[in-house]
């Protein structure tokens, strides 16, 4: 478990199943994903996050805002598929329901997430990806300090036609992170 001055970042409980899968049925939060997820799709990514925490100590943490939300989404780390041209690599994402955007939570939990990768698991770098006509998502990125890496890329497991194929890669080296001194900011 990981805590900021605002939220925890935790294991997922089965209470967060129900809000997840109405999370993953918004067209506003999944406009930049392939498909909207059904509740069967939502349950069993939910539970692969769990597992893999379990396994690992870390990943794709839910989040809560105590005494306000018991789940707002979820932020955290993850290894994505091989097919990709920035793997093997440790990425670092979230989704958000859309009624918490614009508080800076994304960003407040990603620094949190990030500290923990360079802190505790001594990573040498972590990367994010996002459809490069998802600004919201690369502002995230920015706010958190990872830059640009100028390597778009095609998404192999999306339609060369679709919107959304082209993808924009941000990193961060360990040495180049600098927590934020106003995580609020």
């Amino acid at each position: 478990m990981l805590q900021t001055n605002r939220l925890v970042l935790r294991q997922w409980i089965d209470d967060d199943l129900t809000p997840f899968a109405q999370l993953n049925a918004d067209p506003q939060v999944m406009e930049y994903f392939p498909a909207m997820l059904s509740v069967a799709a939502s349950d069993a990514f939910a539970n692969t996050i769990r597992s893999l925490i379990e396994l690992r100590g870390w990943g794709l943490w839910a989040i809560e805002v105590p005494g306000q939300a018991s789940f707002i989404g979820f932020v955290g780390l993850h290894r994505p598929a091989d097919d990709l041209p920035c793997s093997p690599c440790v990425e670092i994402g979230w989704r958000l329901a859309k009624e918490h955007w614009g508080k800076g939570y994304a960003s407040e939990a990603a620094e949190a997430a990030l500290s923990f990768a360079f802190r505790e698991l001594k990573l040498d770098e972590v990367v994010s990806f996002t459809s490069a006509v998802n600004k919201r998502s690369e502002a995230v990125m920015n706010k958190i300090g990872m830059c640009n890496a100028h390597q778009n890329f095609p998404h192999p497991r999306l339609d060369p036609a679709s919107p959304l194929c082209e993808h924009v890669l941000y990193k961060i080296r360990n040495d180049q992170y600098k927590p934020s001194p106003n995580p609020l900011a």
